[in-house]
């Protein structure tokens, strides 16, 4: 069982190390992890062993709070710290109790003359009247810290807390010094001690600390607002229609079968379908897809979308937490749950991290000590350790470039169904994709209808397609519709995947499939190969109809080619990827489509077994692939490959098989899922790299290490300023991934194929070129097919392409 719970009282990943040391402990628990961006802790746990509450002991036992997470995605998250009020006037009050302290702390040296007549003594206590009003305001970091040390683990608050308290004990310490030696008449003593003050570095450690807290919030609210958008879409009311009423109920109370009435410019409260009326309905914000969706009675509408025009009623058919919305939300909070592999490198240093620096932090003083300098030298080099390392920016890291990855995804149409297919996207080097609803249309249509008797063919082939689920059967019977053929009743239906099916139609038995099925249930197929070799070079595909053994004729049926199928697949080849298609087509048809598409690997006539066998044969020459399909048969082969990429316009088999979601049609989306992966793991090394580097330069310089060849010696103040802003930079090179957008202009291409009749050589398709360029696009010309491919940065109308190729004296017989 995995759930969800809120954890209160985290500052660093020291402790969200601490959270998840402390549950993982706990038997029948298989797994913990921390979300320190959301303040979440995720589990999977065996039921039978565990209780929530167990969990939620185990936190506490580490110092921590912890509750069990609601489920319902519609309610608006609760606030998981200090309100920003409260933080607001902590730092006011702090930084207005400052100006004077650093007045009487740095007024001497800086020679203002009221402020140097002060008597040492008179300053010190100045000095310490100012500094305890800021400690006391900023008091939870001592309480916070010394907890977690008597625990025996040590966090960020620890650091700020040993380090602030001991330059607050020692100046304490010189105030009481200086007052014993003016007693006793030793001046010089006095003056010794008088420099020996570190009040203003105290206050200005938790003043700035706080300060860097609370813009490292900031920051990170950012971070996760794609959530809350995703959250807030949803209306909190609807007006629904129950025993001939009209009534306005809130969005939870919501029942499935419930009429709702949606008026422009009002949002949906649930997914359904519609029942009365017609709209457009933007759907950007859950789809990603740009321009408003027309919307008529039969259609699927869905949660959170925005009628921008028109009038409807709907039926509720899921509602709450089983909505489009409620899913996706949950589908972003569990990817930030989880973590990718490269996390684990700053999982295992937060665990040993804050220990390390104090010891680091002892060390220091005991060797500038052991060296002979002085005790107020060596502390300040103390505390300089302890409050310039961050572990905040080590624990930042991977979640906010996550958060703004899935966000950003979410924001187009991709979601991301766990961590590690993120980093998974950027091993990706080459690249599977179905042909079927993946680089075609899916939505075959009858392009010739080839027999003697056309009419008992259409009868024949929609009565034993009408049993059939496979879209090119849906094309044949919509076709016989459409003509207003009456089908011949069909039985003893029998399906042989793959292949083709068989059942008996009048009384005769009766065969629908491709060749290679009509050979192998011995029809003779002779007269009729040549015409399908001619269809399938022309990329139809051509289905053969047989009764008792002989063909009655068959169906061509063409698939359009997807419009940036083109596109998508050159952007493949840039990102360094091999591209290769499988379809159940032959050959023929199969080469046409691939050379259409500039795809040099192509695999025809695979059955839905061998998709999964093919995916597997890439694993074993070393290769990483990525598998794009939308089928029940591509299941098989997307849960084979590295990476799943399912089309959400697809089965709900493909898209539970899949890592990856594409809520649109588009090949492009999968393009912008893997560059978004590439830029997100980049994101993530570069902030490891920061708070690494930072923690590695800052720290041996805050020791002095430096000081003797040098002369650099560190403060204690600079050192809290830079341990502030570390995380604070991590969390804003995060938030670049939240306007990641990757599509370049060469992507954006129009493309158009158009079929040209009359061309007979070389010379011929030259000239076709040459008139399409002239319009300002990029043209191939394929002699063989009679099919030339045009690319161009804007459309260029039908009736312009026409009539540039027949003024080069050919002719346009269609343009697609």
């Amino acid at each position: 069982m995995k759930q969800t719970f809120s954890v209160s009282g985290m500052s660093c990943a020291a402790c969200s190390a601490a959270v998840e040391k402390s549950v993982r402990t706990l038997k029948g628990v298989k797994e913990a992890r921390v979300n320190l961006l959301l303040n979440t802790l995720s589990v999977d746990y065996q039921e039978q062993s565990l209780t929530p509450e167990d969990i939620i002991s185990a936190v506490r036992k580490a110092g921590y709070d912890a509750a069990l997470k609601k489920e319902n995605a519609a309610e608006p998250r609760p606030s998981a710290g200090e309100s920003s009020f409260g933080v607001k006037g902590r730092i006011i009050a702090s930084f207005i109790l400052l100006i004077p302290l650093m007045a009487v702390s740095m007024g001497p040296m800086l020679g203002v003359p009221f402020l140097k007549a002060l008597p040492p003594m008179t300053n010190a206590v100045l000095q310490l009247l100012f500094t305890m009003p800021v400690v006391f305001i900023n008091f939870k970091y001592f309480i916070s810290g010394f907890k977690a040390l008597l625990r025996r683990a040590p966090n960020m608050d620890s650091l700020i807390a040993i380090g602030a308290g001991a330059a607050l004990l020692y100046s304490i310490y010189s105030v009481l010094a200086m007052s014993l030696s003016l007693s006793a008449g030793e001046s010089s003593a006095v003056m010794h001690y008088a420099h020996a003050l570190y009040f203003e570095s105290a206050a200005v450690i938790l003043a700035v600390i706080s300060l860097g807290k609370y813009l490292e919030q900031r920051a990170k609210s950012r971070t996760s607002g794609a959530i809350e958008k995703l959250i807030n879409l949803a209306p909190k009311t609807a007006e629904v229609t129950r025993a001939g009423q009209t009534i306005v109920i809130p969005a939870g109370e919501l029942k499935t079968g419930d009429i709702i009435t949606i008026k422009t410019g009002q949002s949906l409260p649930a997914d359904g379908t519609i029942v009365e009326g017609n709209a457009f309905m933007d759907e950007s914000l859950v789809t990603g897809e740009s321009l408003p969706v027309e919307k008529k009675p039969g259609d699927k509408v869905i949660c959170a979308t925005i009628n921008t025009d028109g009038y409807f009623k709907f039926r509720a058919e899921k509602t709450g937490s089983q909505t489009t919305l409620a899913q996706i939300v949950k589908l972003m909070e569990d990817v930030n749950s989880s973590k990718p592999p490269i996390a684990e490198l700053a999982d295992k240093i937060s665990g040993i991290f804050v220990p390390a620096v104090i010891i680091a932090a002892f060390i220091s003083a005991a060797a500038w000590l052991a060296a002979g300098y002085d005790f107020a030298f060596a502390l300040n080099c103390a505390v300089s350790v302890l409050v310039i390392s961050c572990p905040c920016a080590l624990g930042l890291a991977t979640p906010t470039a996550i958060m703004c990855a899935t966000g950003s995804g979410a924001r187009n149409g991709v979601l991301i169904k766990n961590a590690k297919s993120i980093q998974t996207g950027l091993q990706v080097n080459c690249v599977v994709l179905d042909k079927t609803g993946t680089v075609t249309e899916g939505k075959p249509a009858v392009a010739d209808i080839i027999a003697e008797d056309k009419n008992l063919l259409l009868q024949t082939a929609a009565g034993i397609e009408a049993l059939s689920a496979h879209p090119l059967a849906k094309a044949i019977c919509l076709y016989a519709e459409d003509n207003g053929i009456k089908p011949l009743k069909a039985e003893k239906f029998e399906y042989k995947e793959g292949f083709g099916i068989k059942a008996f139609c009048g009384g005769n038995e009766t065969l629908a499939g491709n060749l290679k099925f009509m050979k192998s249930e011995g029809v003779q197929t002779a007269d009729w190969e040549e015409k399908s070799e001619e269809l399938s070079a022309q990329g139809k595909t051509a289905v053969f109809f047989a009764s008792d053994k002989k063909i009655i004729g068959l169906a061509a049926l063409s698939d359009k080619i997807k419009a940036d199928a083109k596109s998508a697949i050159n952007a493949f080849k840039e990102m360094g990827l091999d591209v290769y298609m499988m379809t159940g087509d032959n050959e023929k048809t199969a080469a046409n489509i691939a050379g259409r598409l500039g795809i040099e690997h192509f695999k025809a006539e695979v059955l839905p077994a061998d998709k999964e066998v093919f995916v597997r044969r890439l694993q074993r020459q070393g290769k990483t692939a990525a598998m794009i399909g939308d089928g029940v048969n591509d299941a098989p082969a997307l849960a084979r490959a590295d990476l799943a990429i399912a089309i959400g316009a697809g089965s709900d088999i493909a898209i539970e098989s899949a890592d990856i979601v594409l809520m649109r049609k588009e090949l492009s989306g999968a393009v912008y899922a893997l560059k978004l992966s590439r830029a997100a793991i980049r994101n993530i090394k570069q902030n490891l790299f920061w708070a690494l580097f930072y923690n590695a330069a800052g720290i041996p310089l805050a020791a002095g290490v430096f000081y003797k060849a040098l002369g650099w010696q560190l403060n204690p103040m600079f050192a809290a300023s830079a341990m502030a802003l570390s995380s604070v930079c991590v969390v804003l090179n995060s938030l670049r991934l939240a306007r990641f957008n990757p599509v370049t202009n060469k992507e954006k291409m129009m493309i158009k194929y158009i079929t040209v009749e009359g061309m007979a050589c070389g010379h011929c398709s030259a000239r076709v070129k040459a008139a399409l360029e002239a319009l300002g696009a990029k043209a191939e010309v394929d002699l063989k097919s009679k099919i030339a491919t045009v690319e161009a940065q804007n459309d260029i109308a039908d009736d312009k392409i026409k009539a540039a190729v027949e003024k080069a004296g050919y002719q346009v017989s269609q343009i697609k």
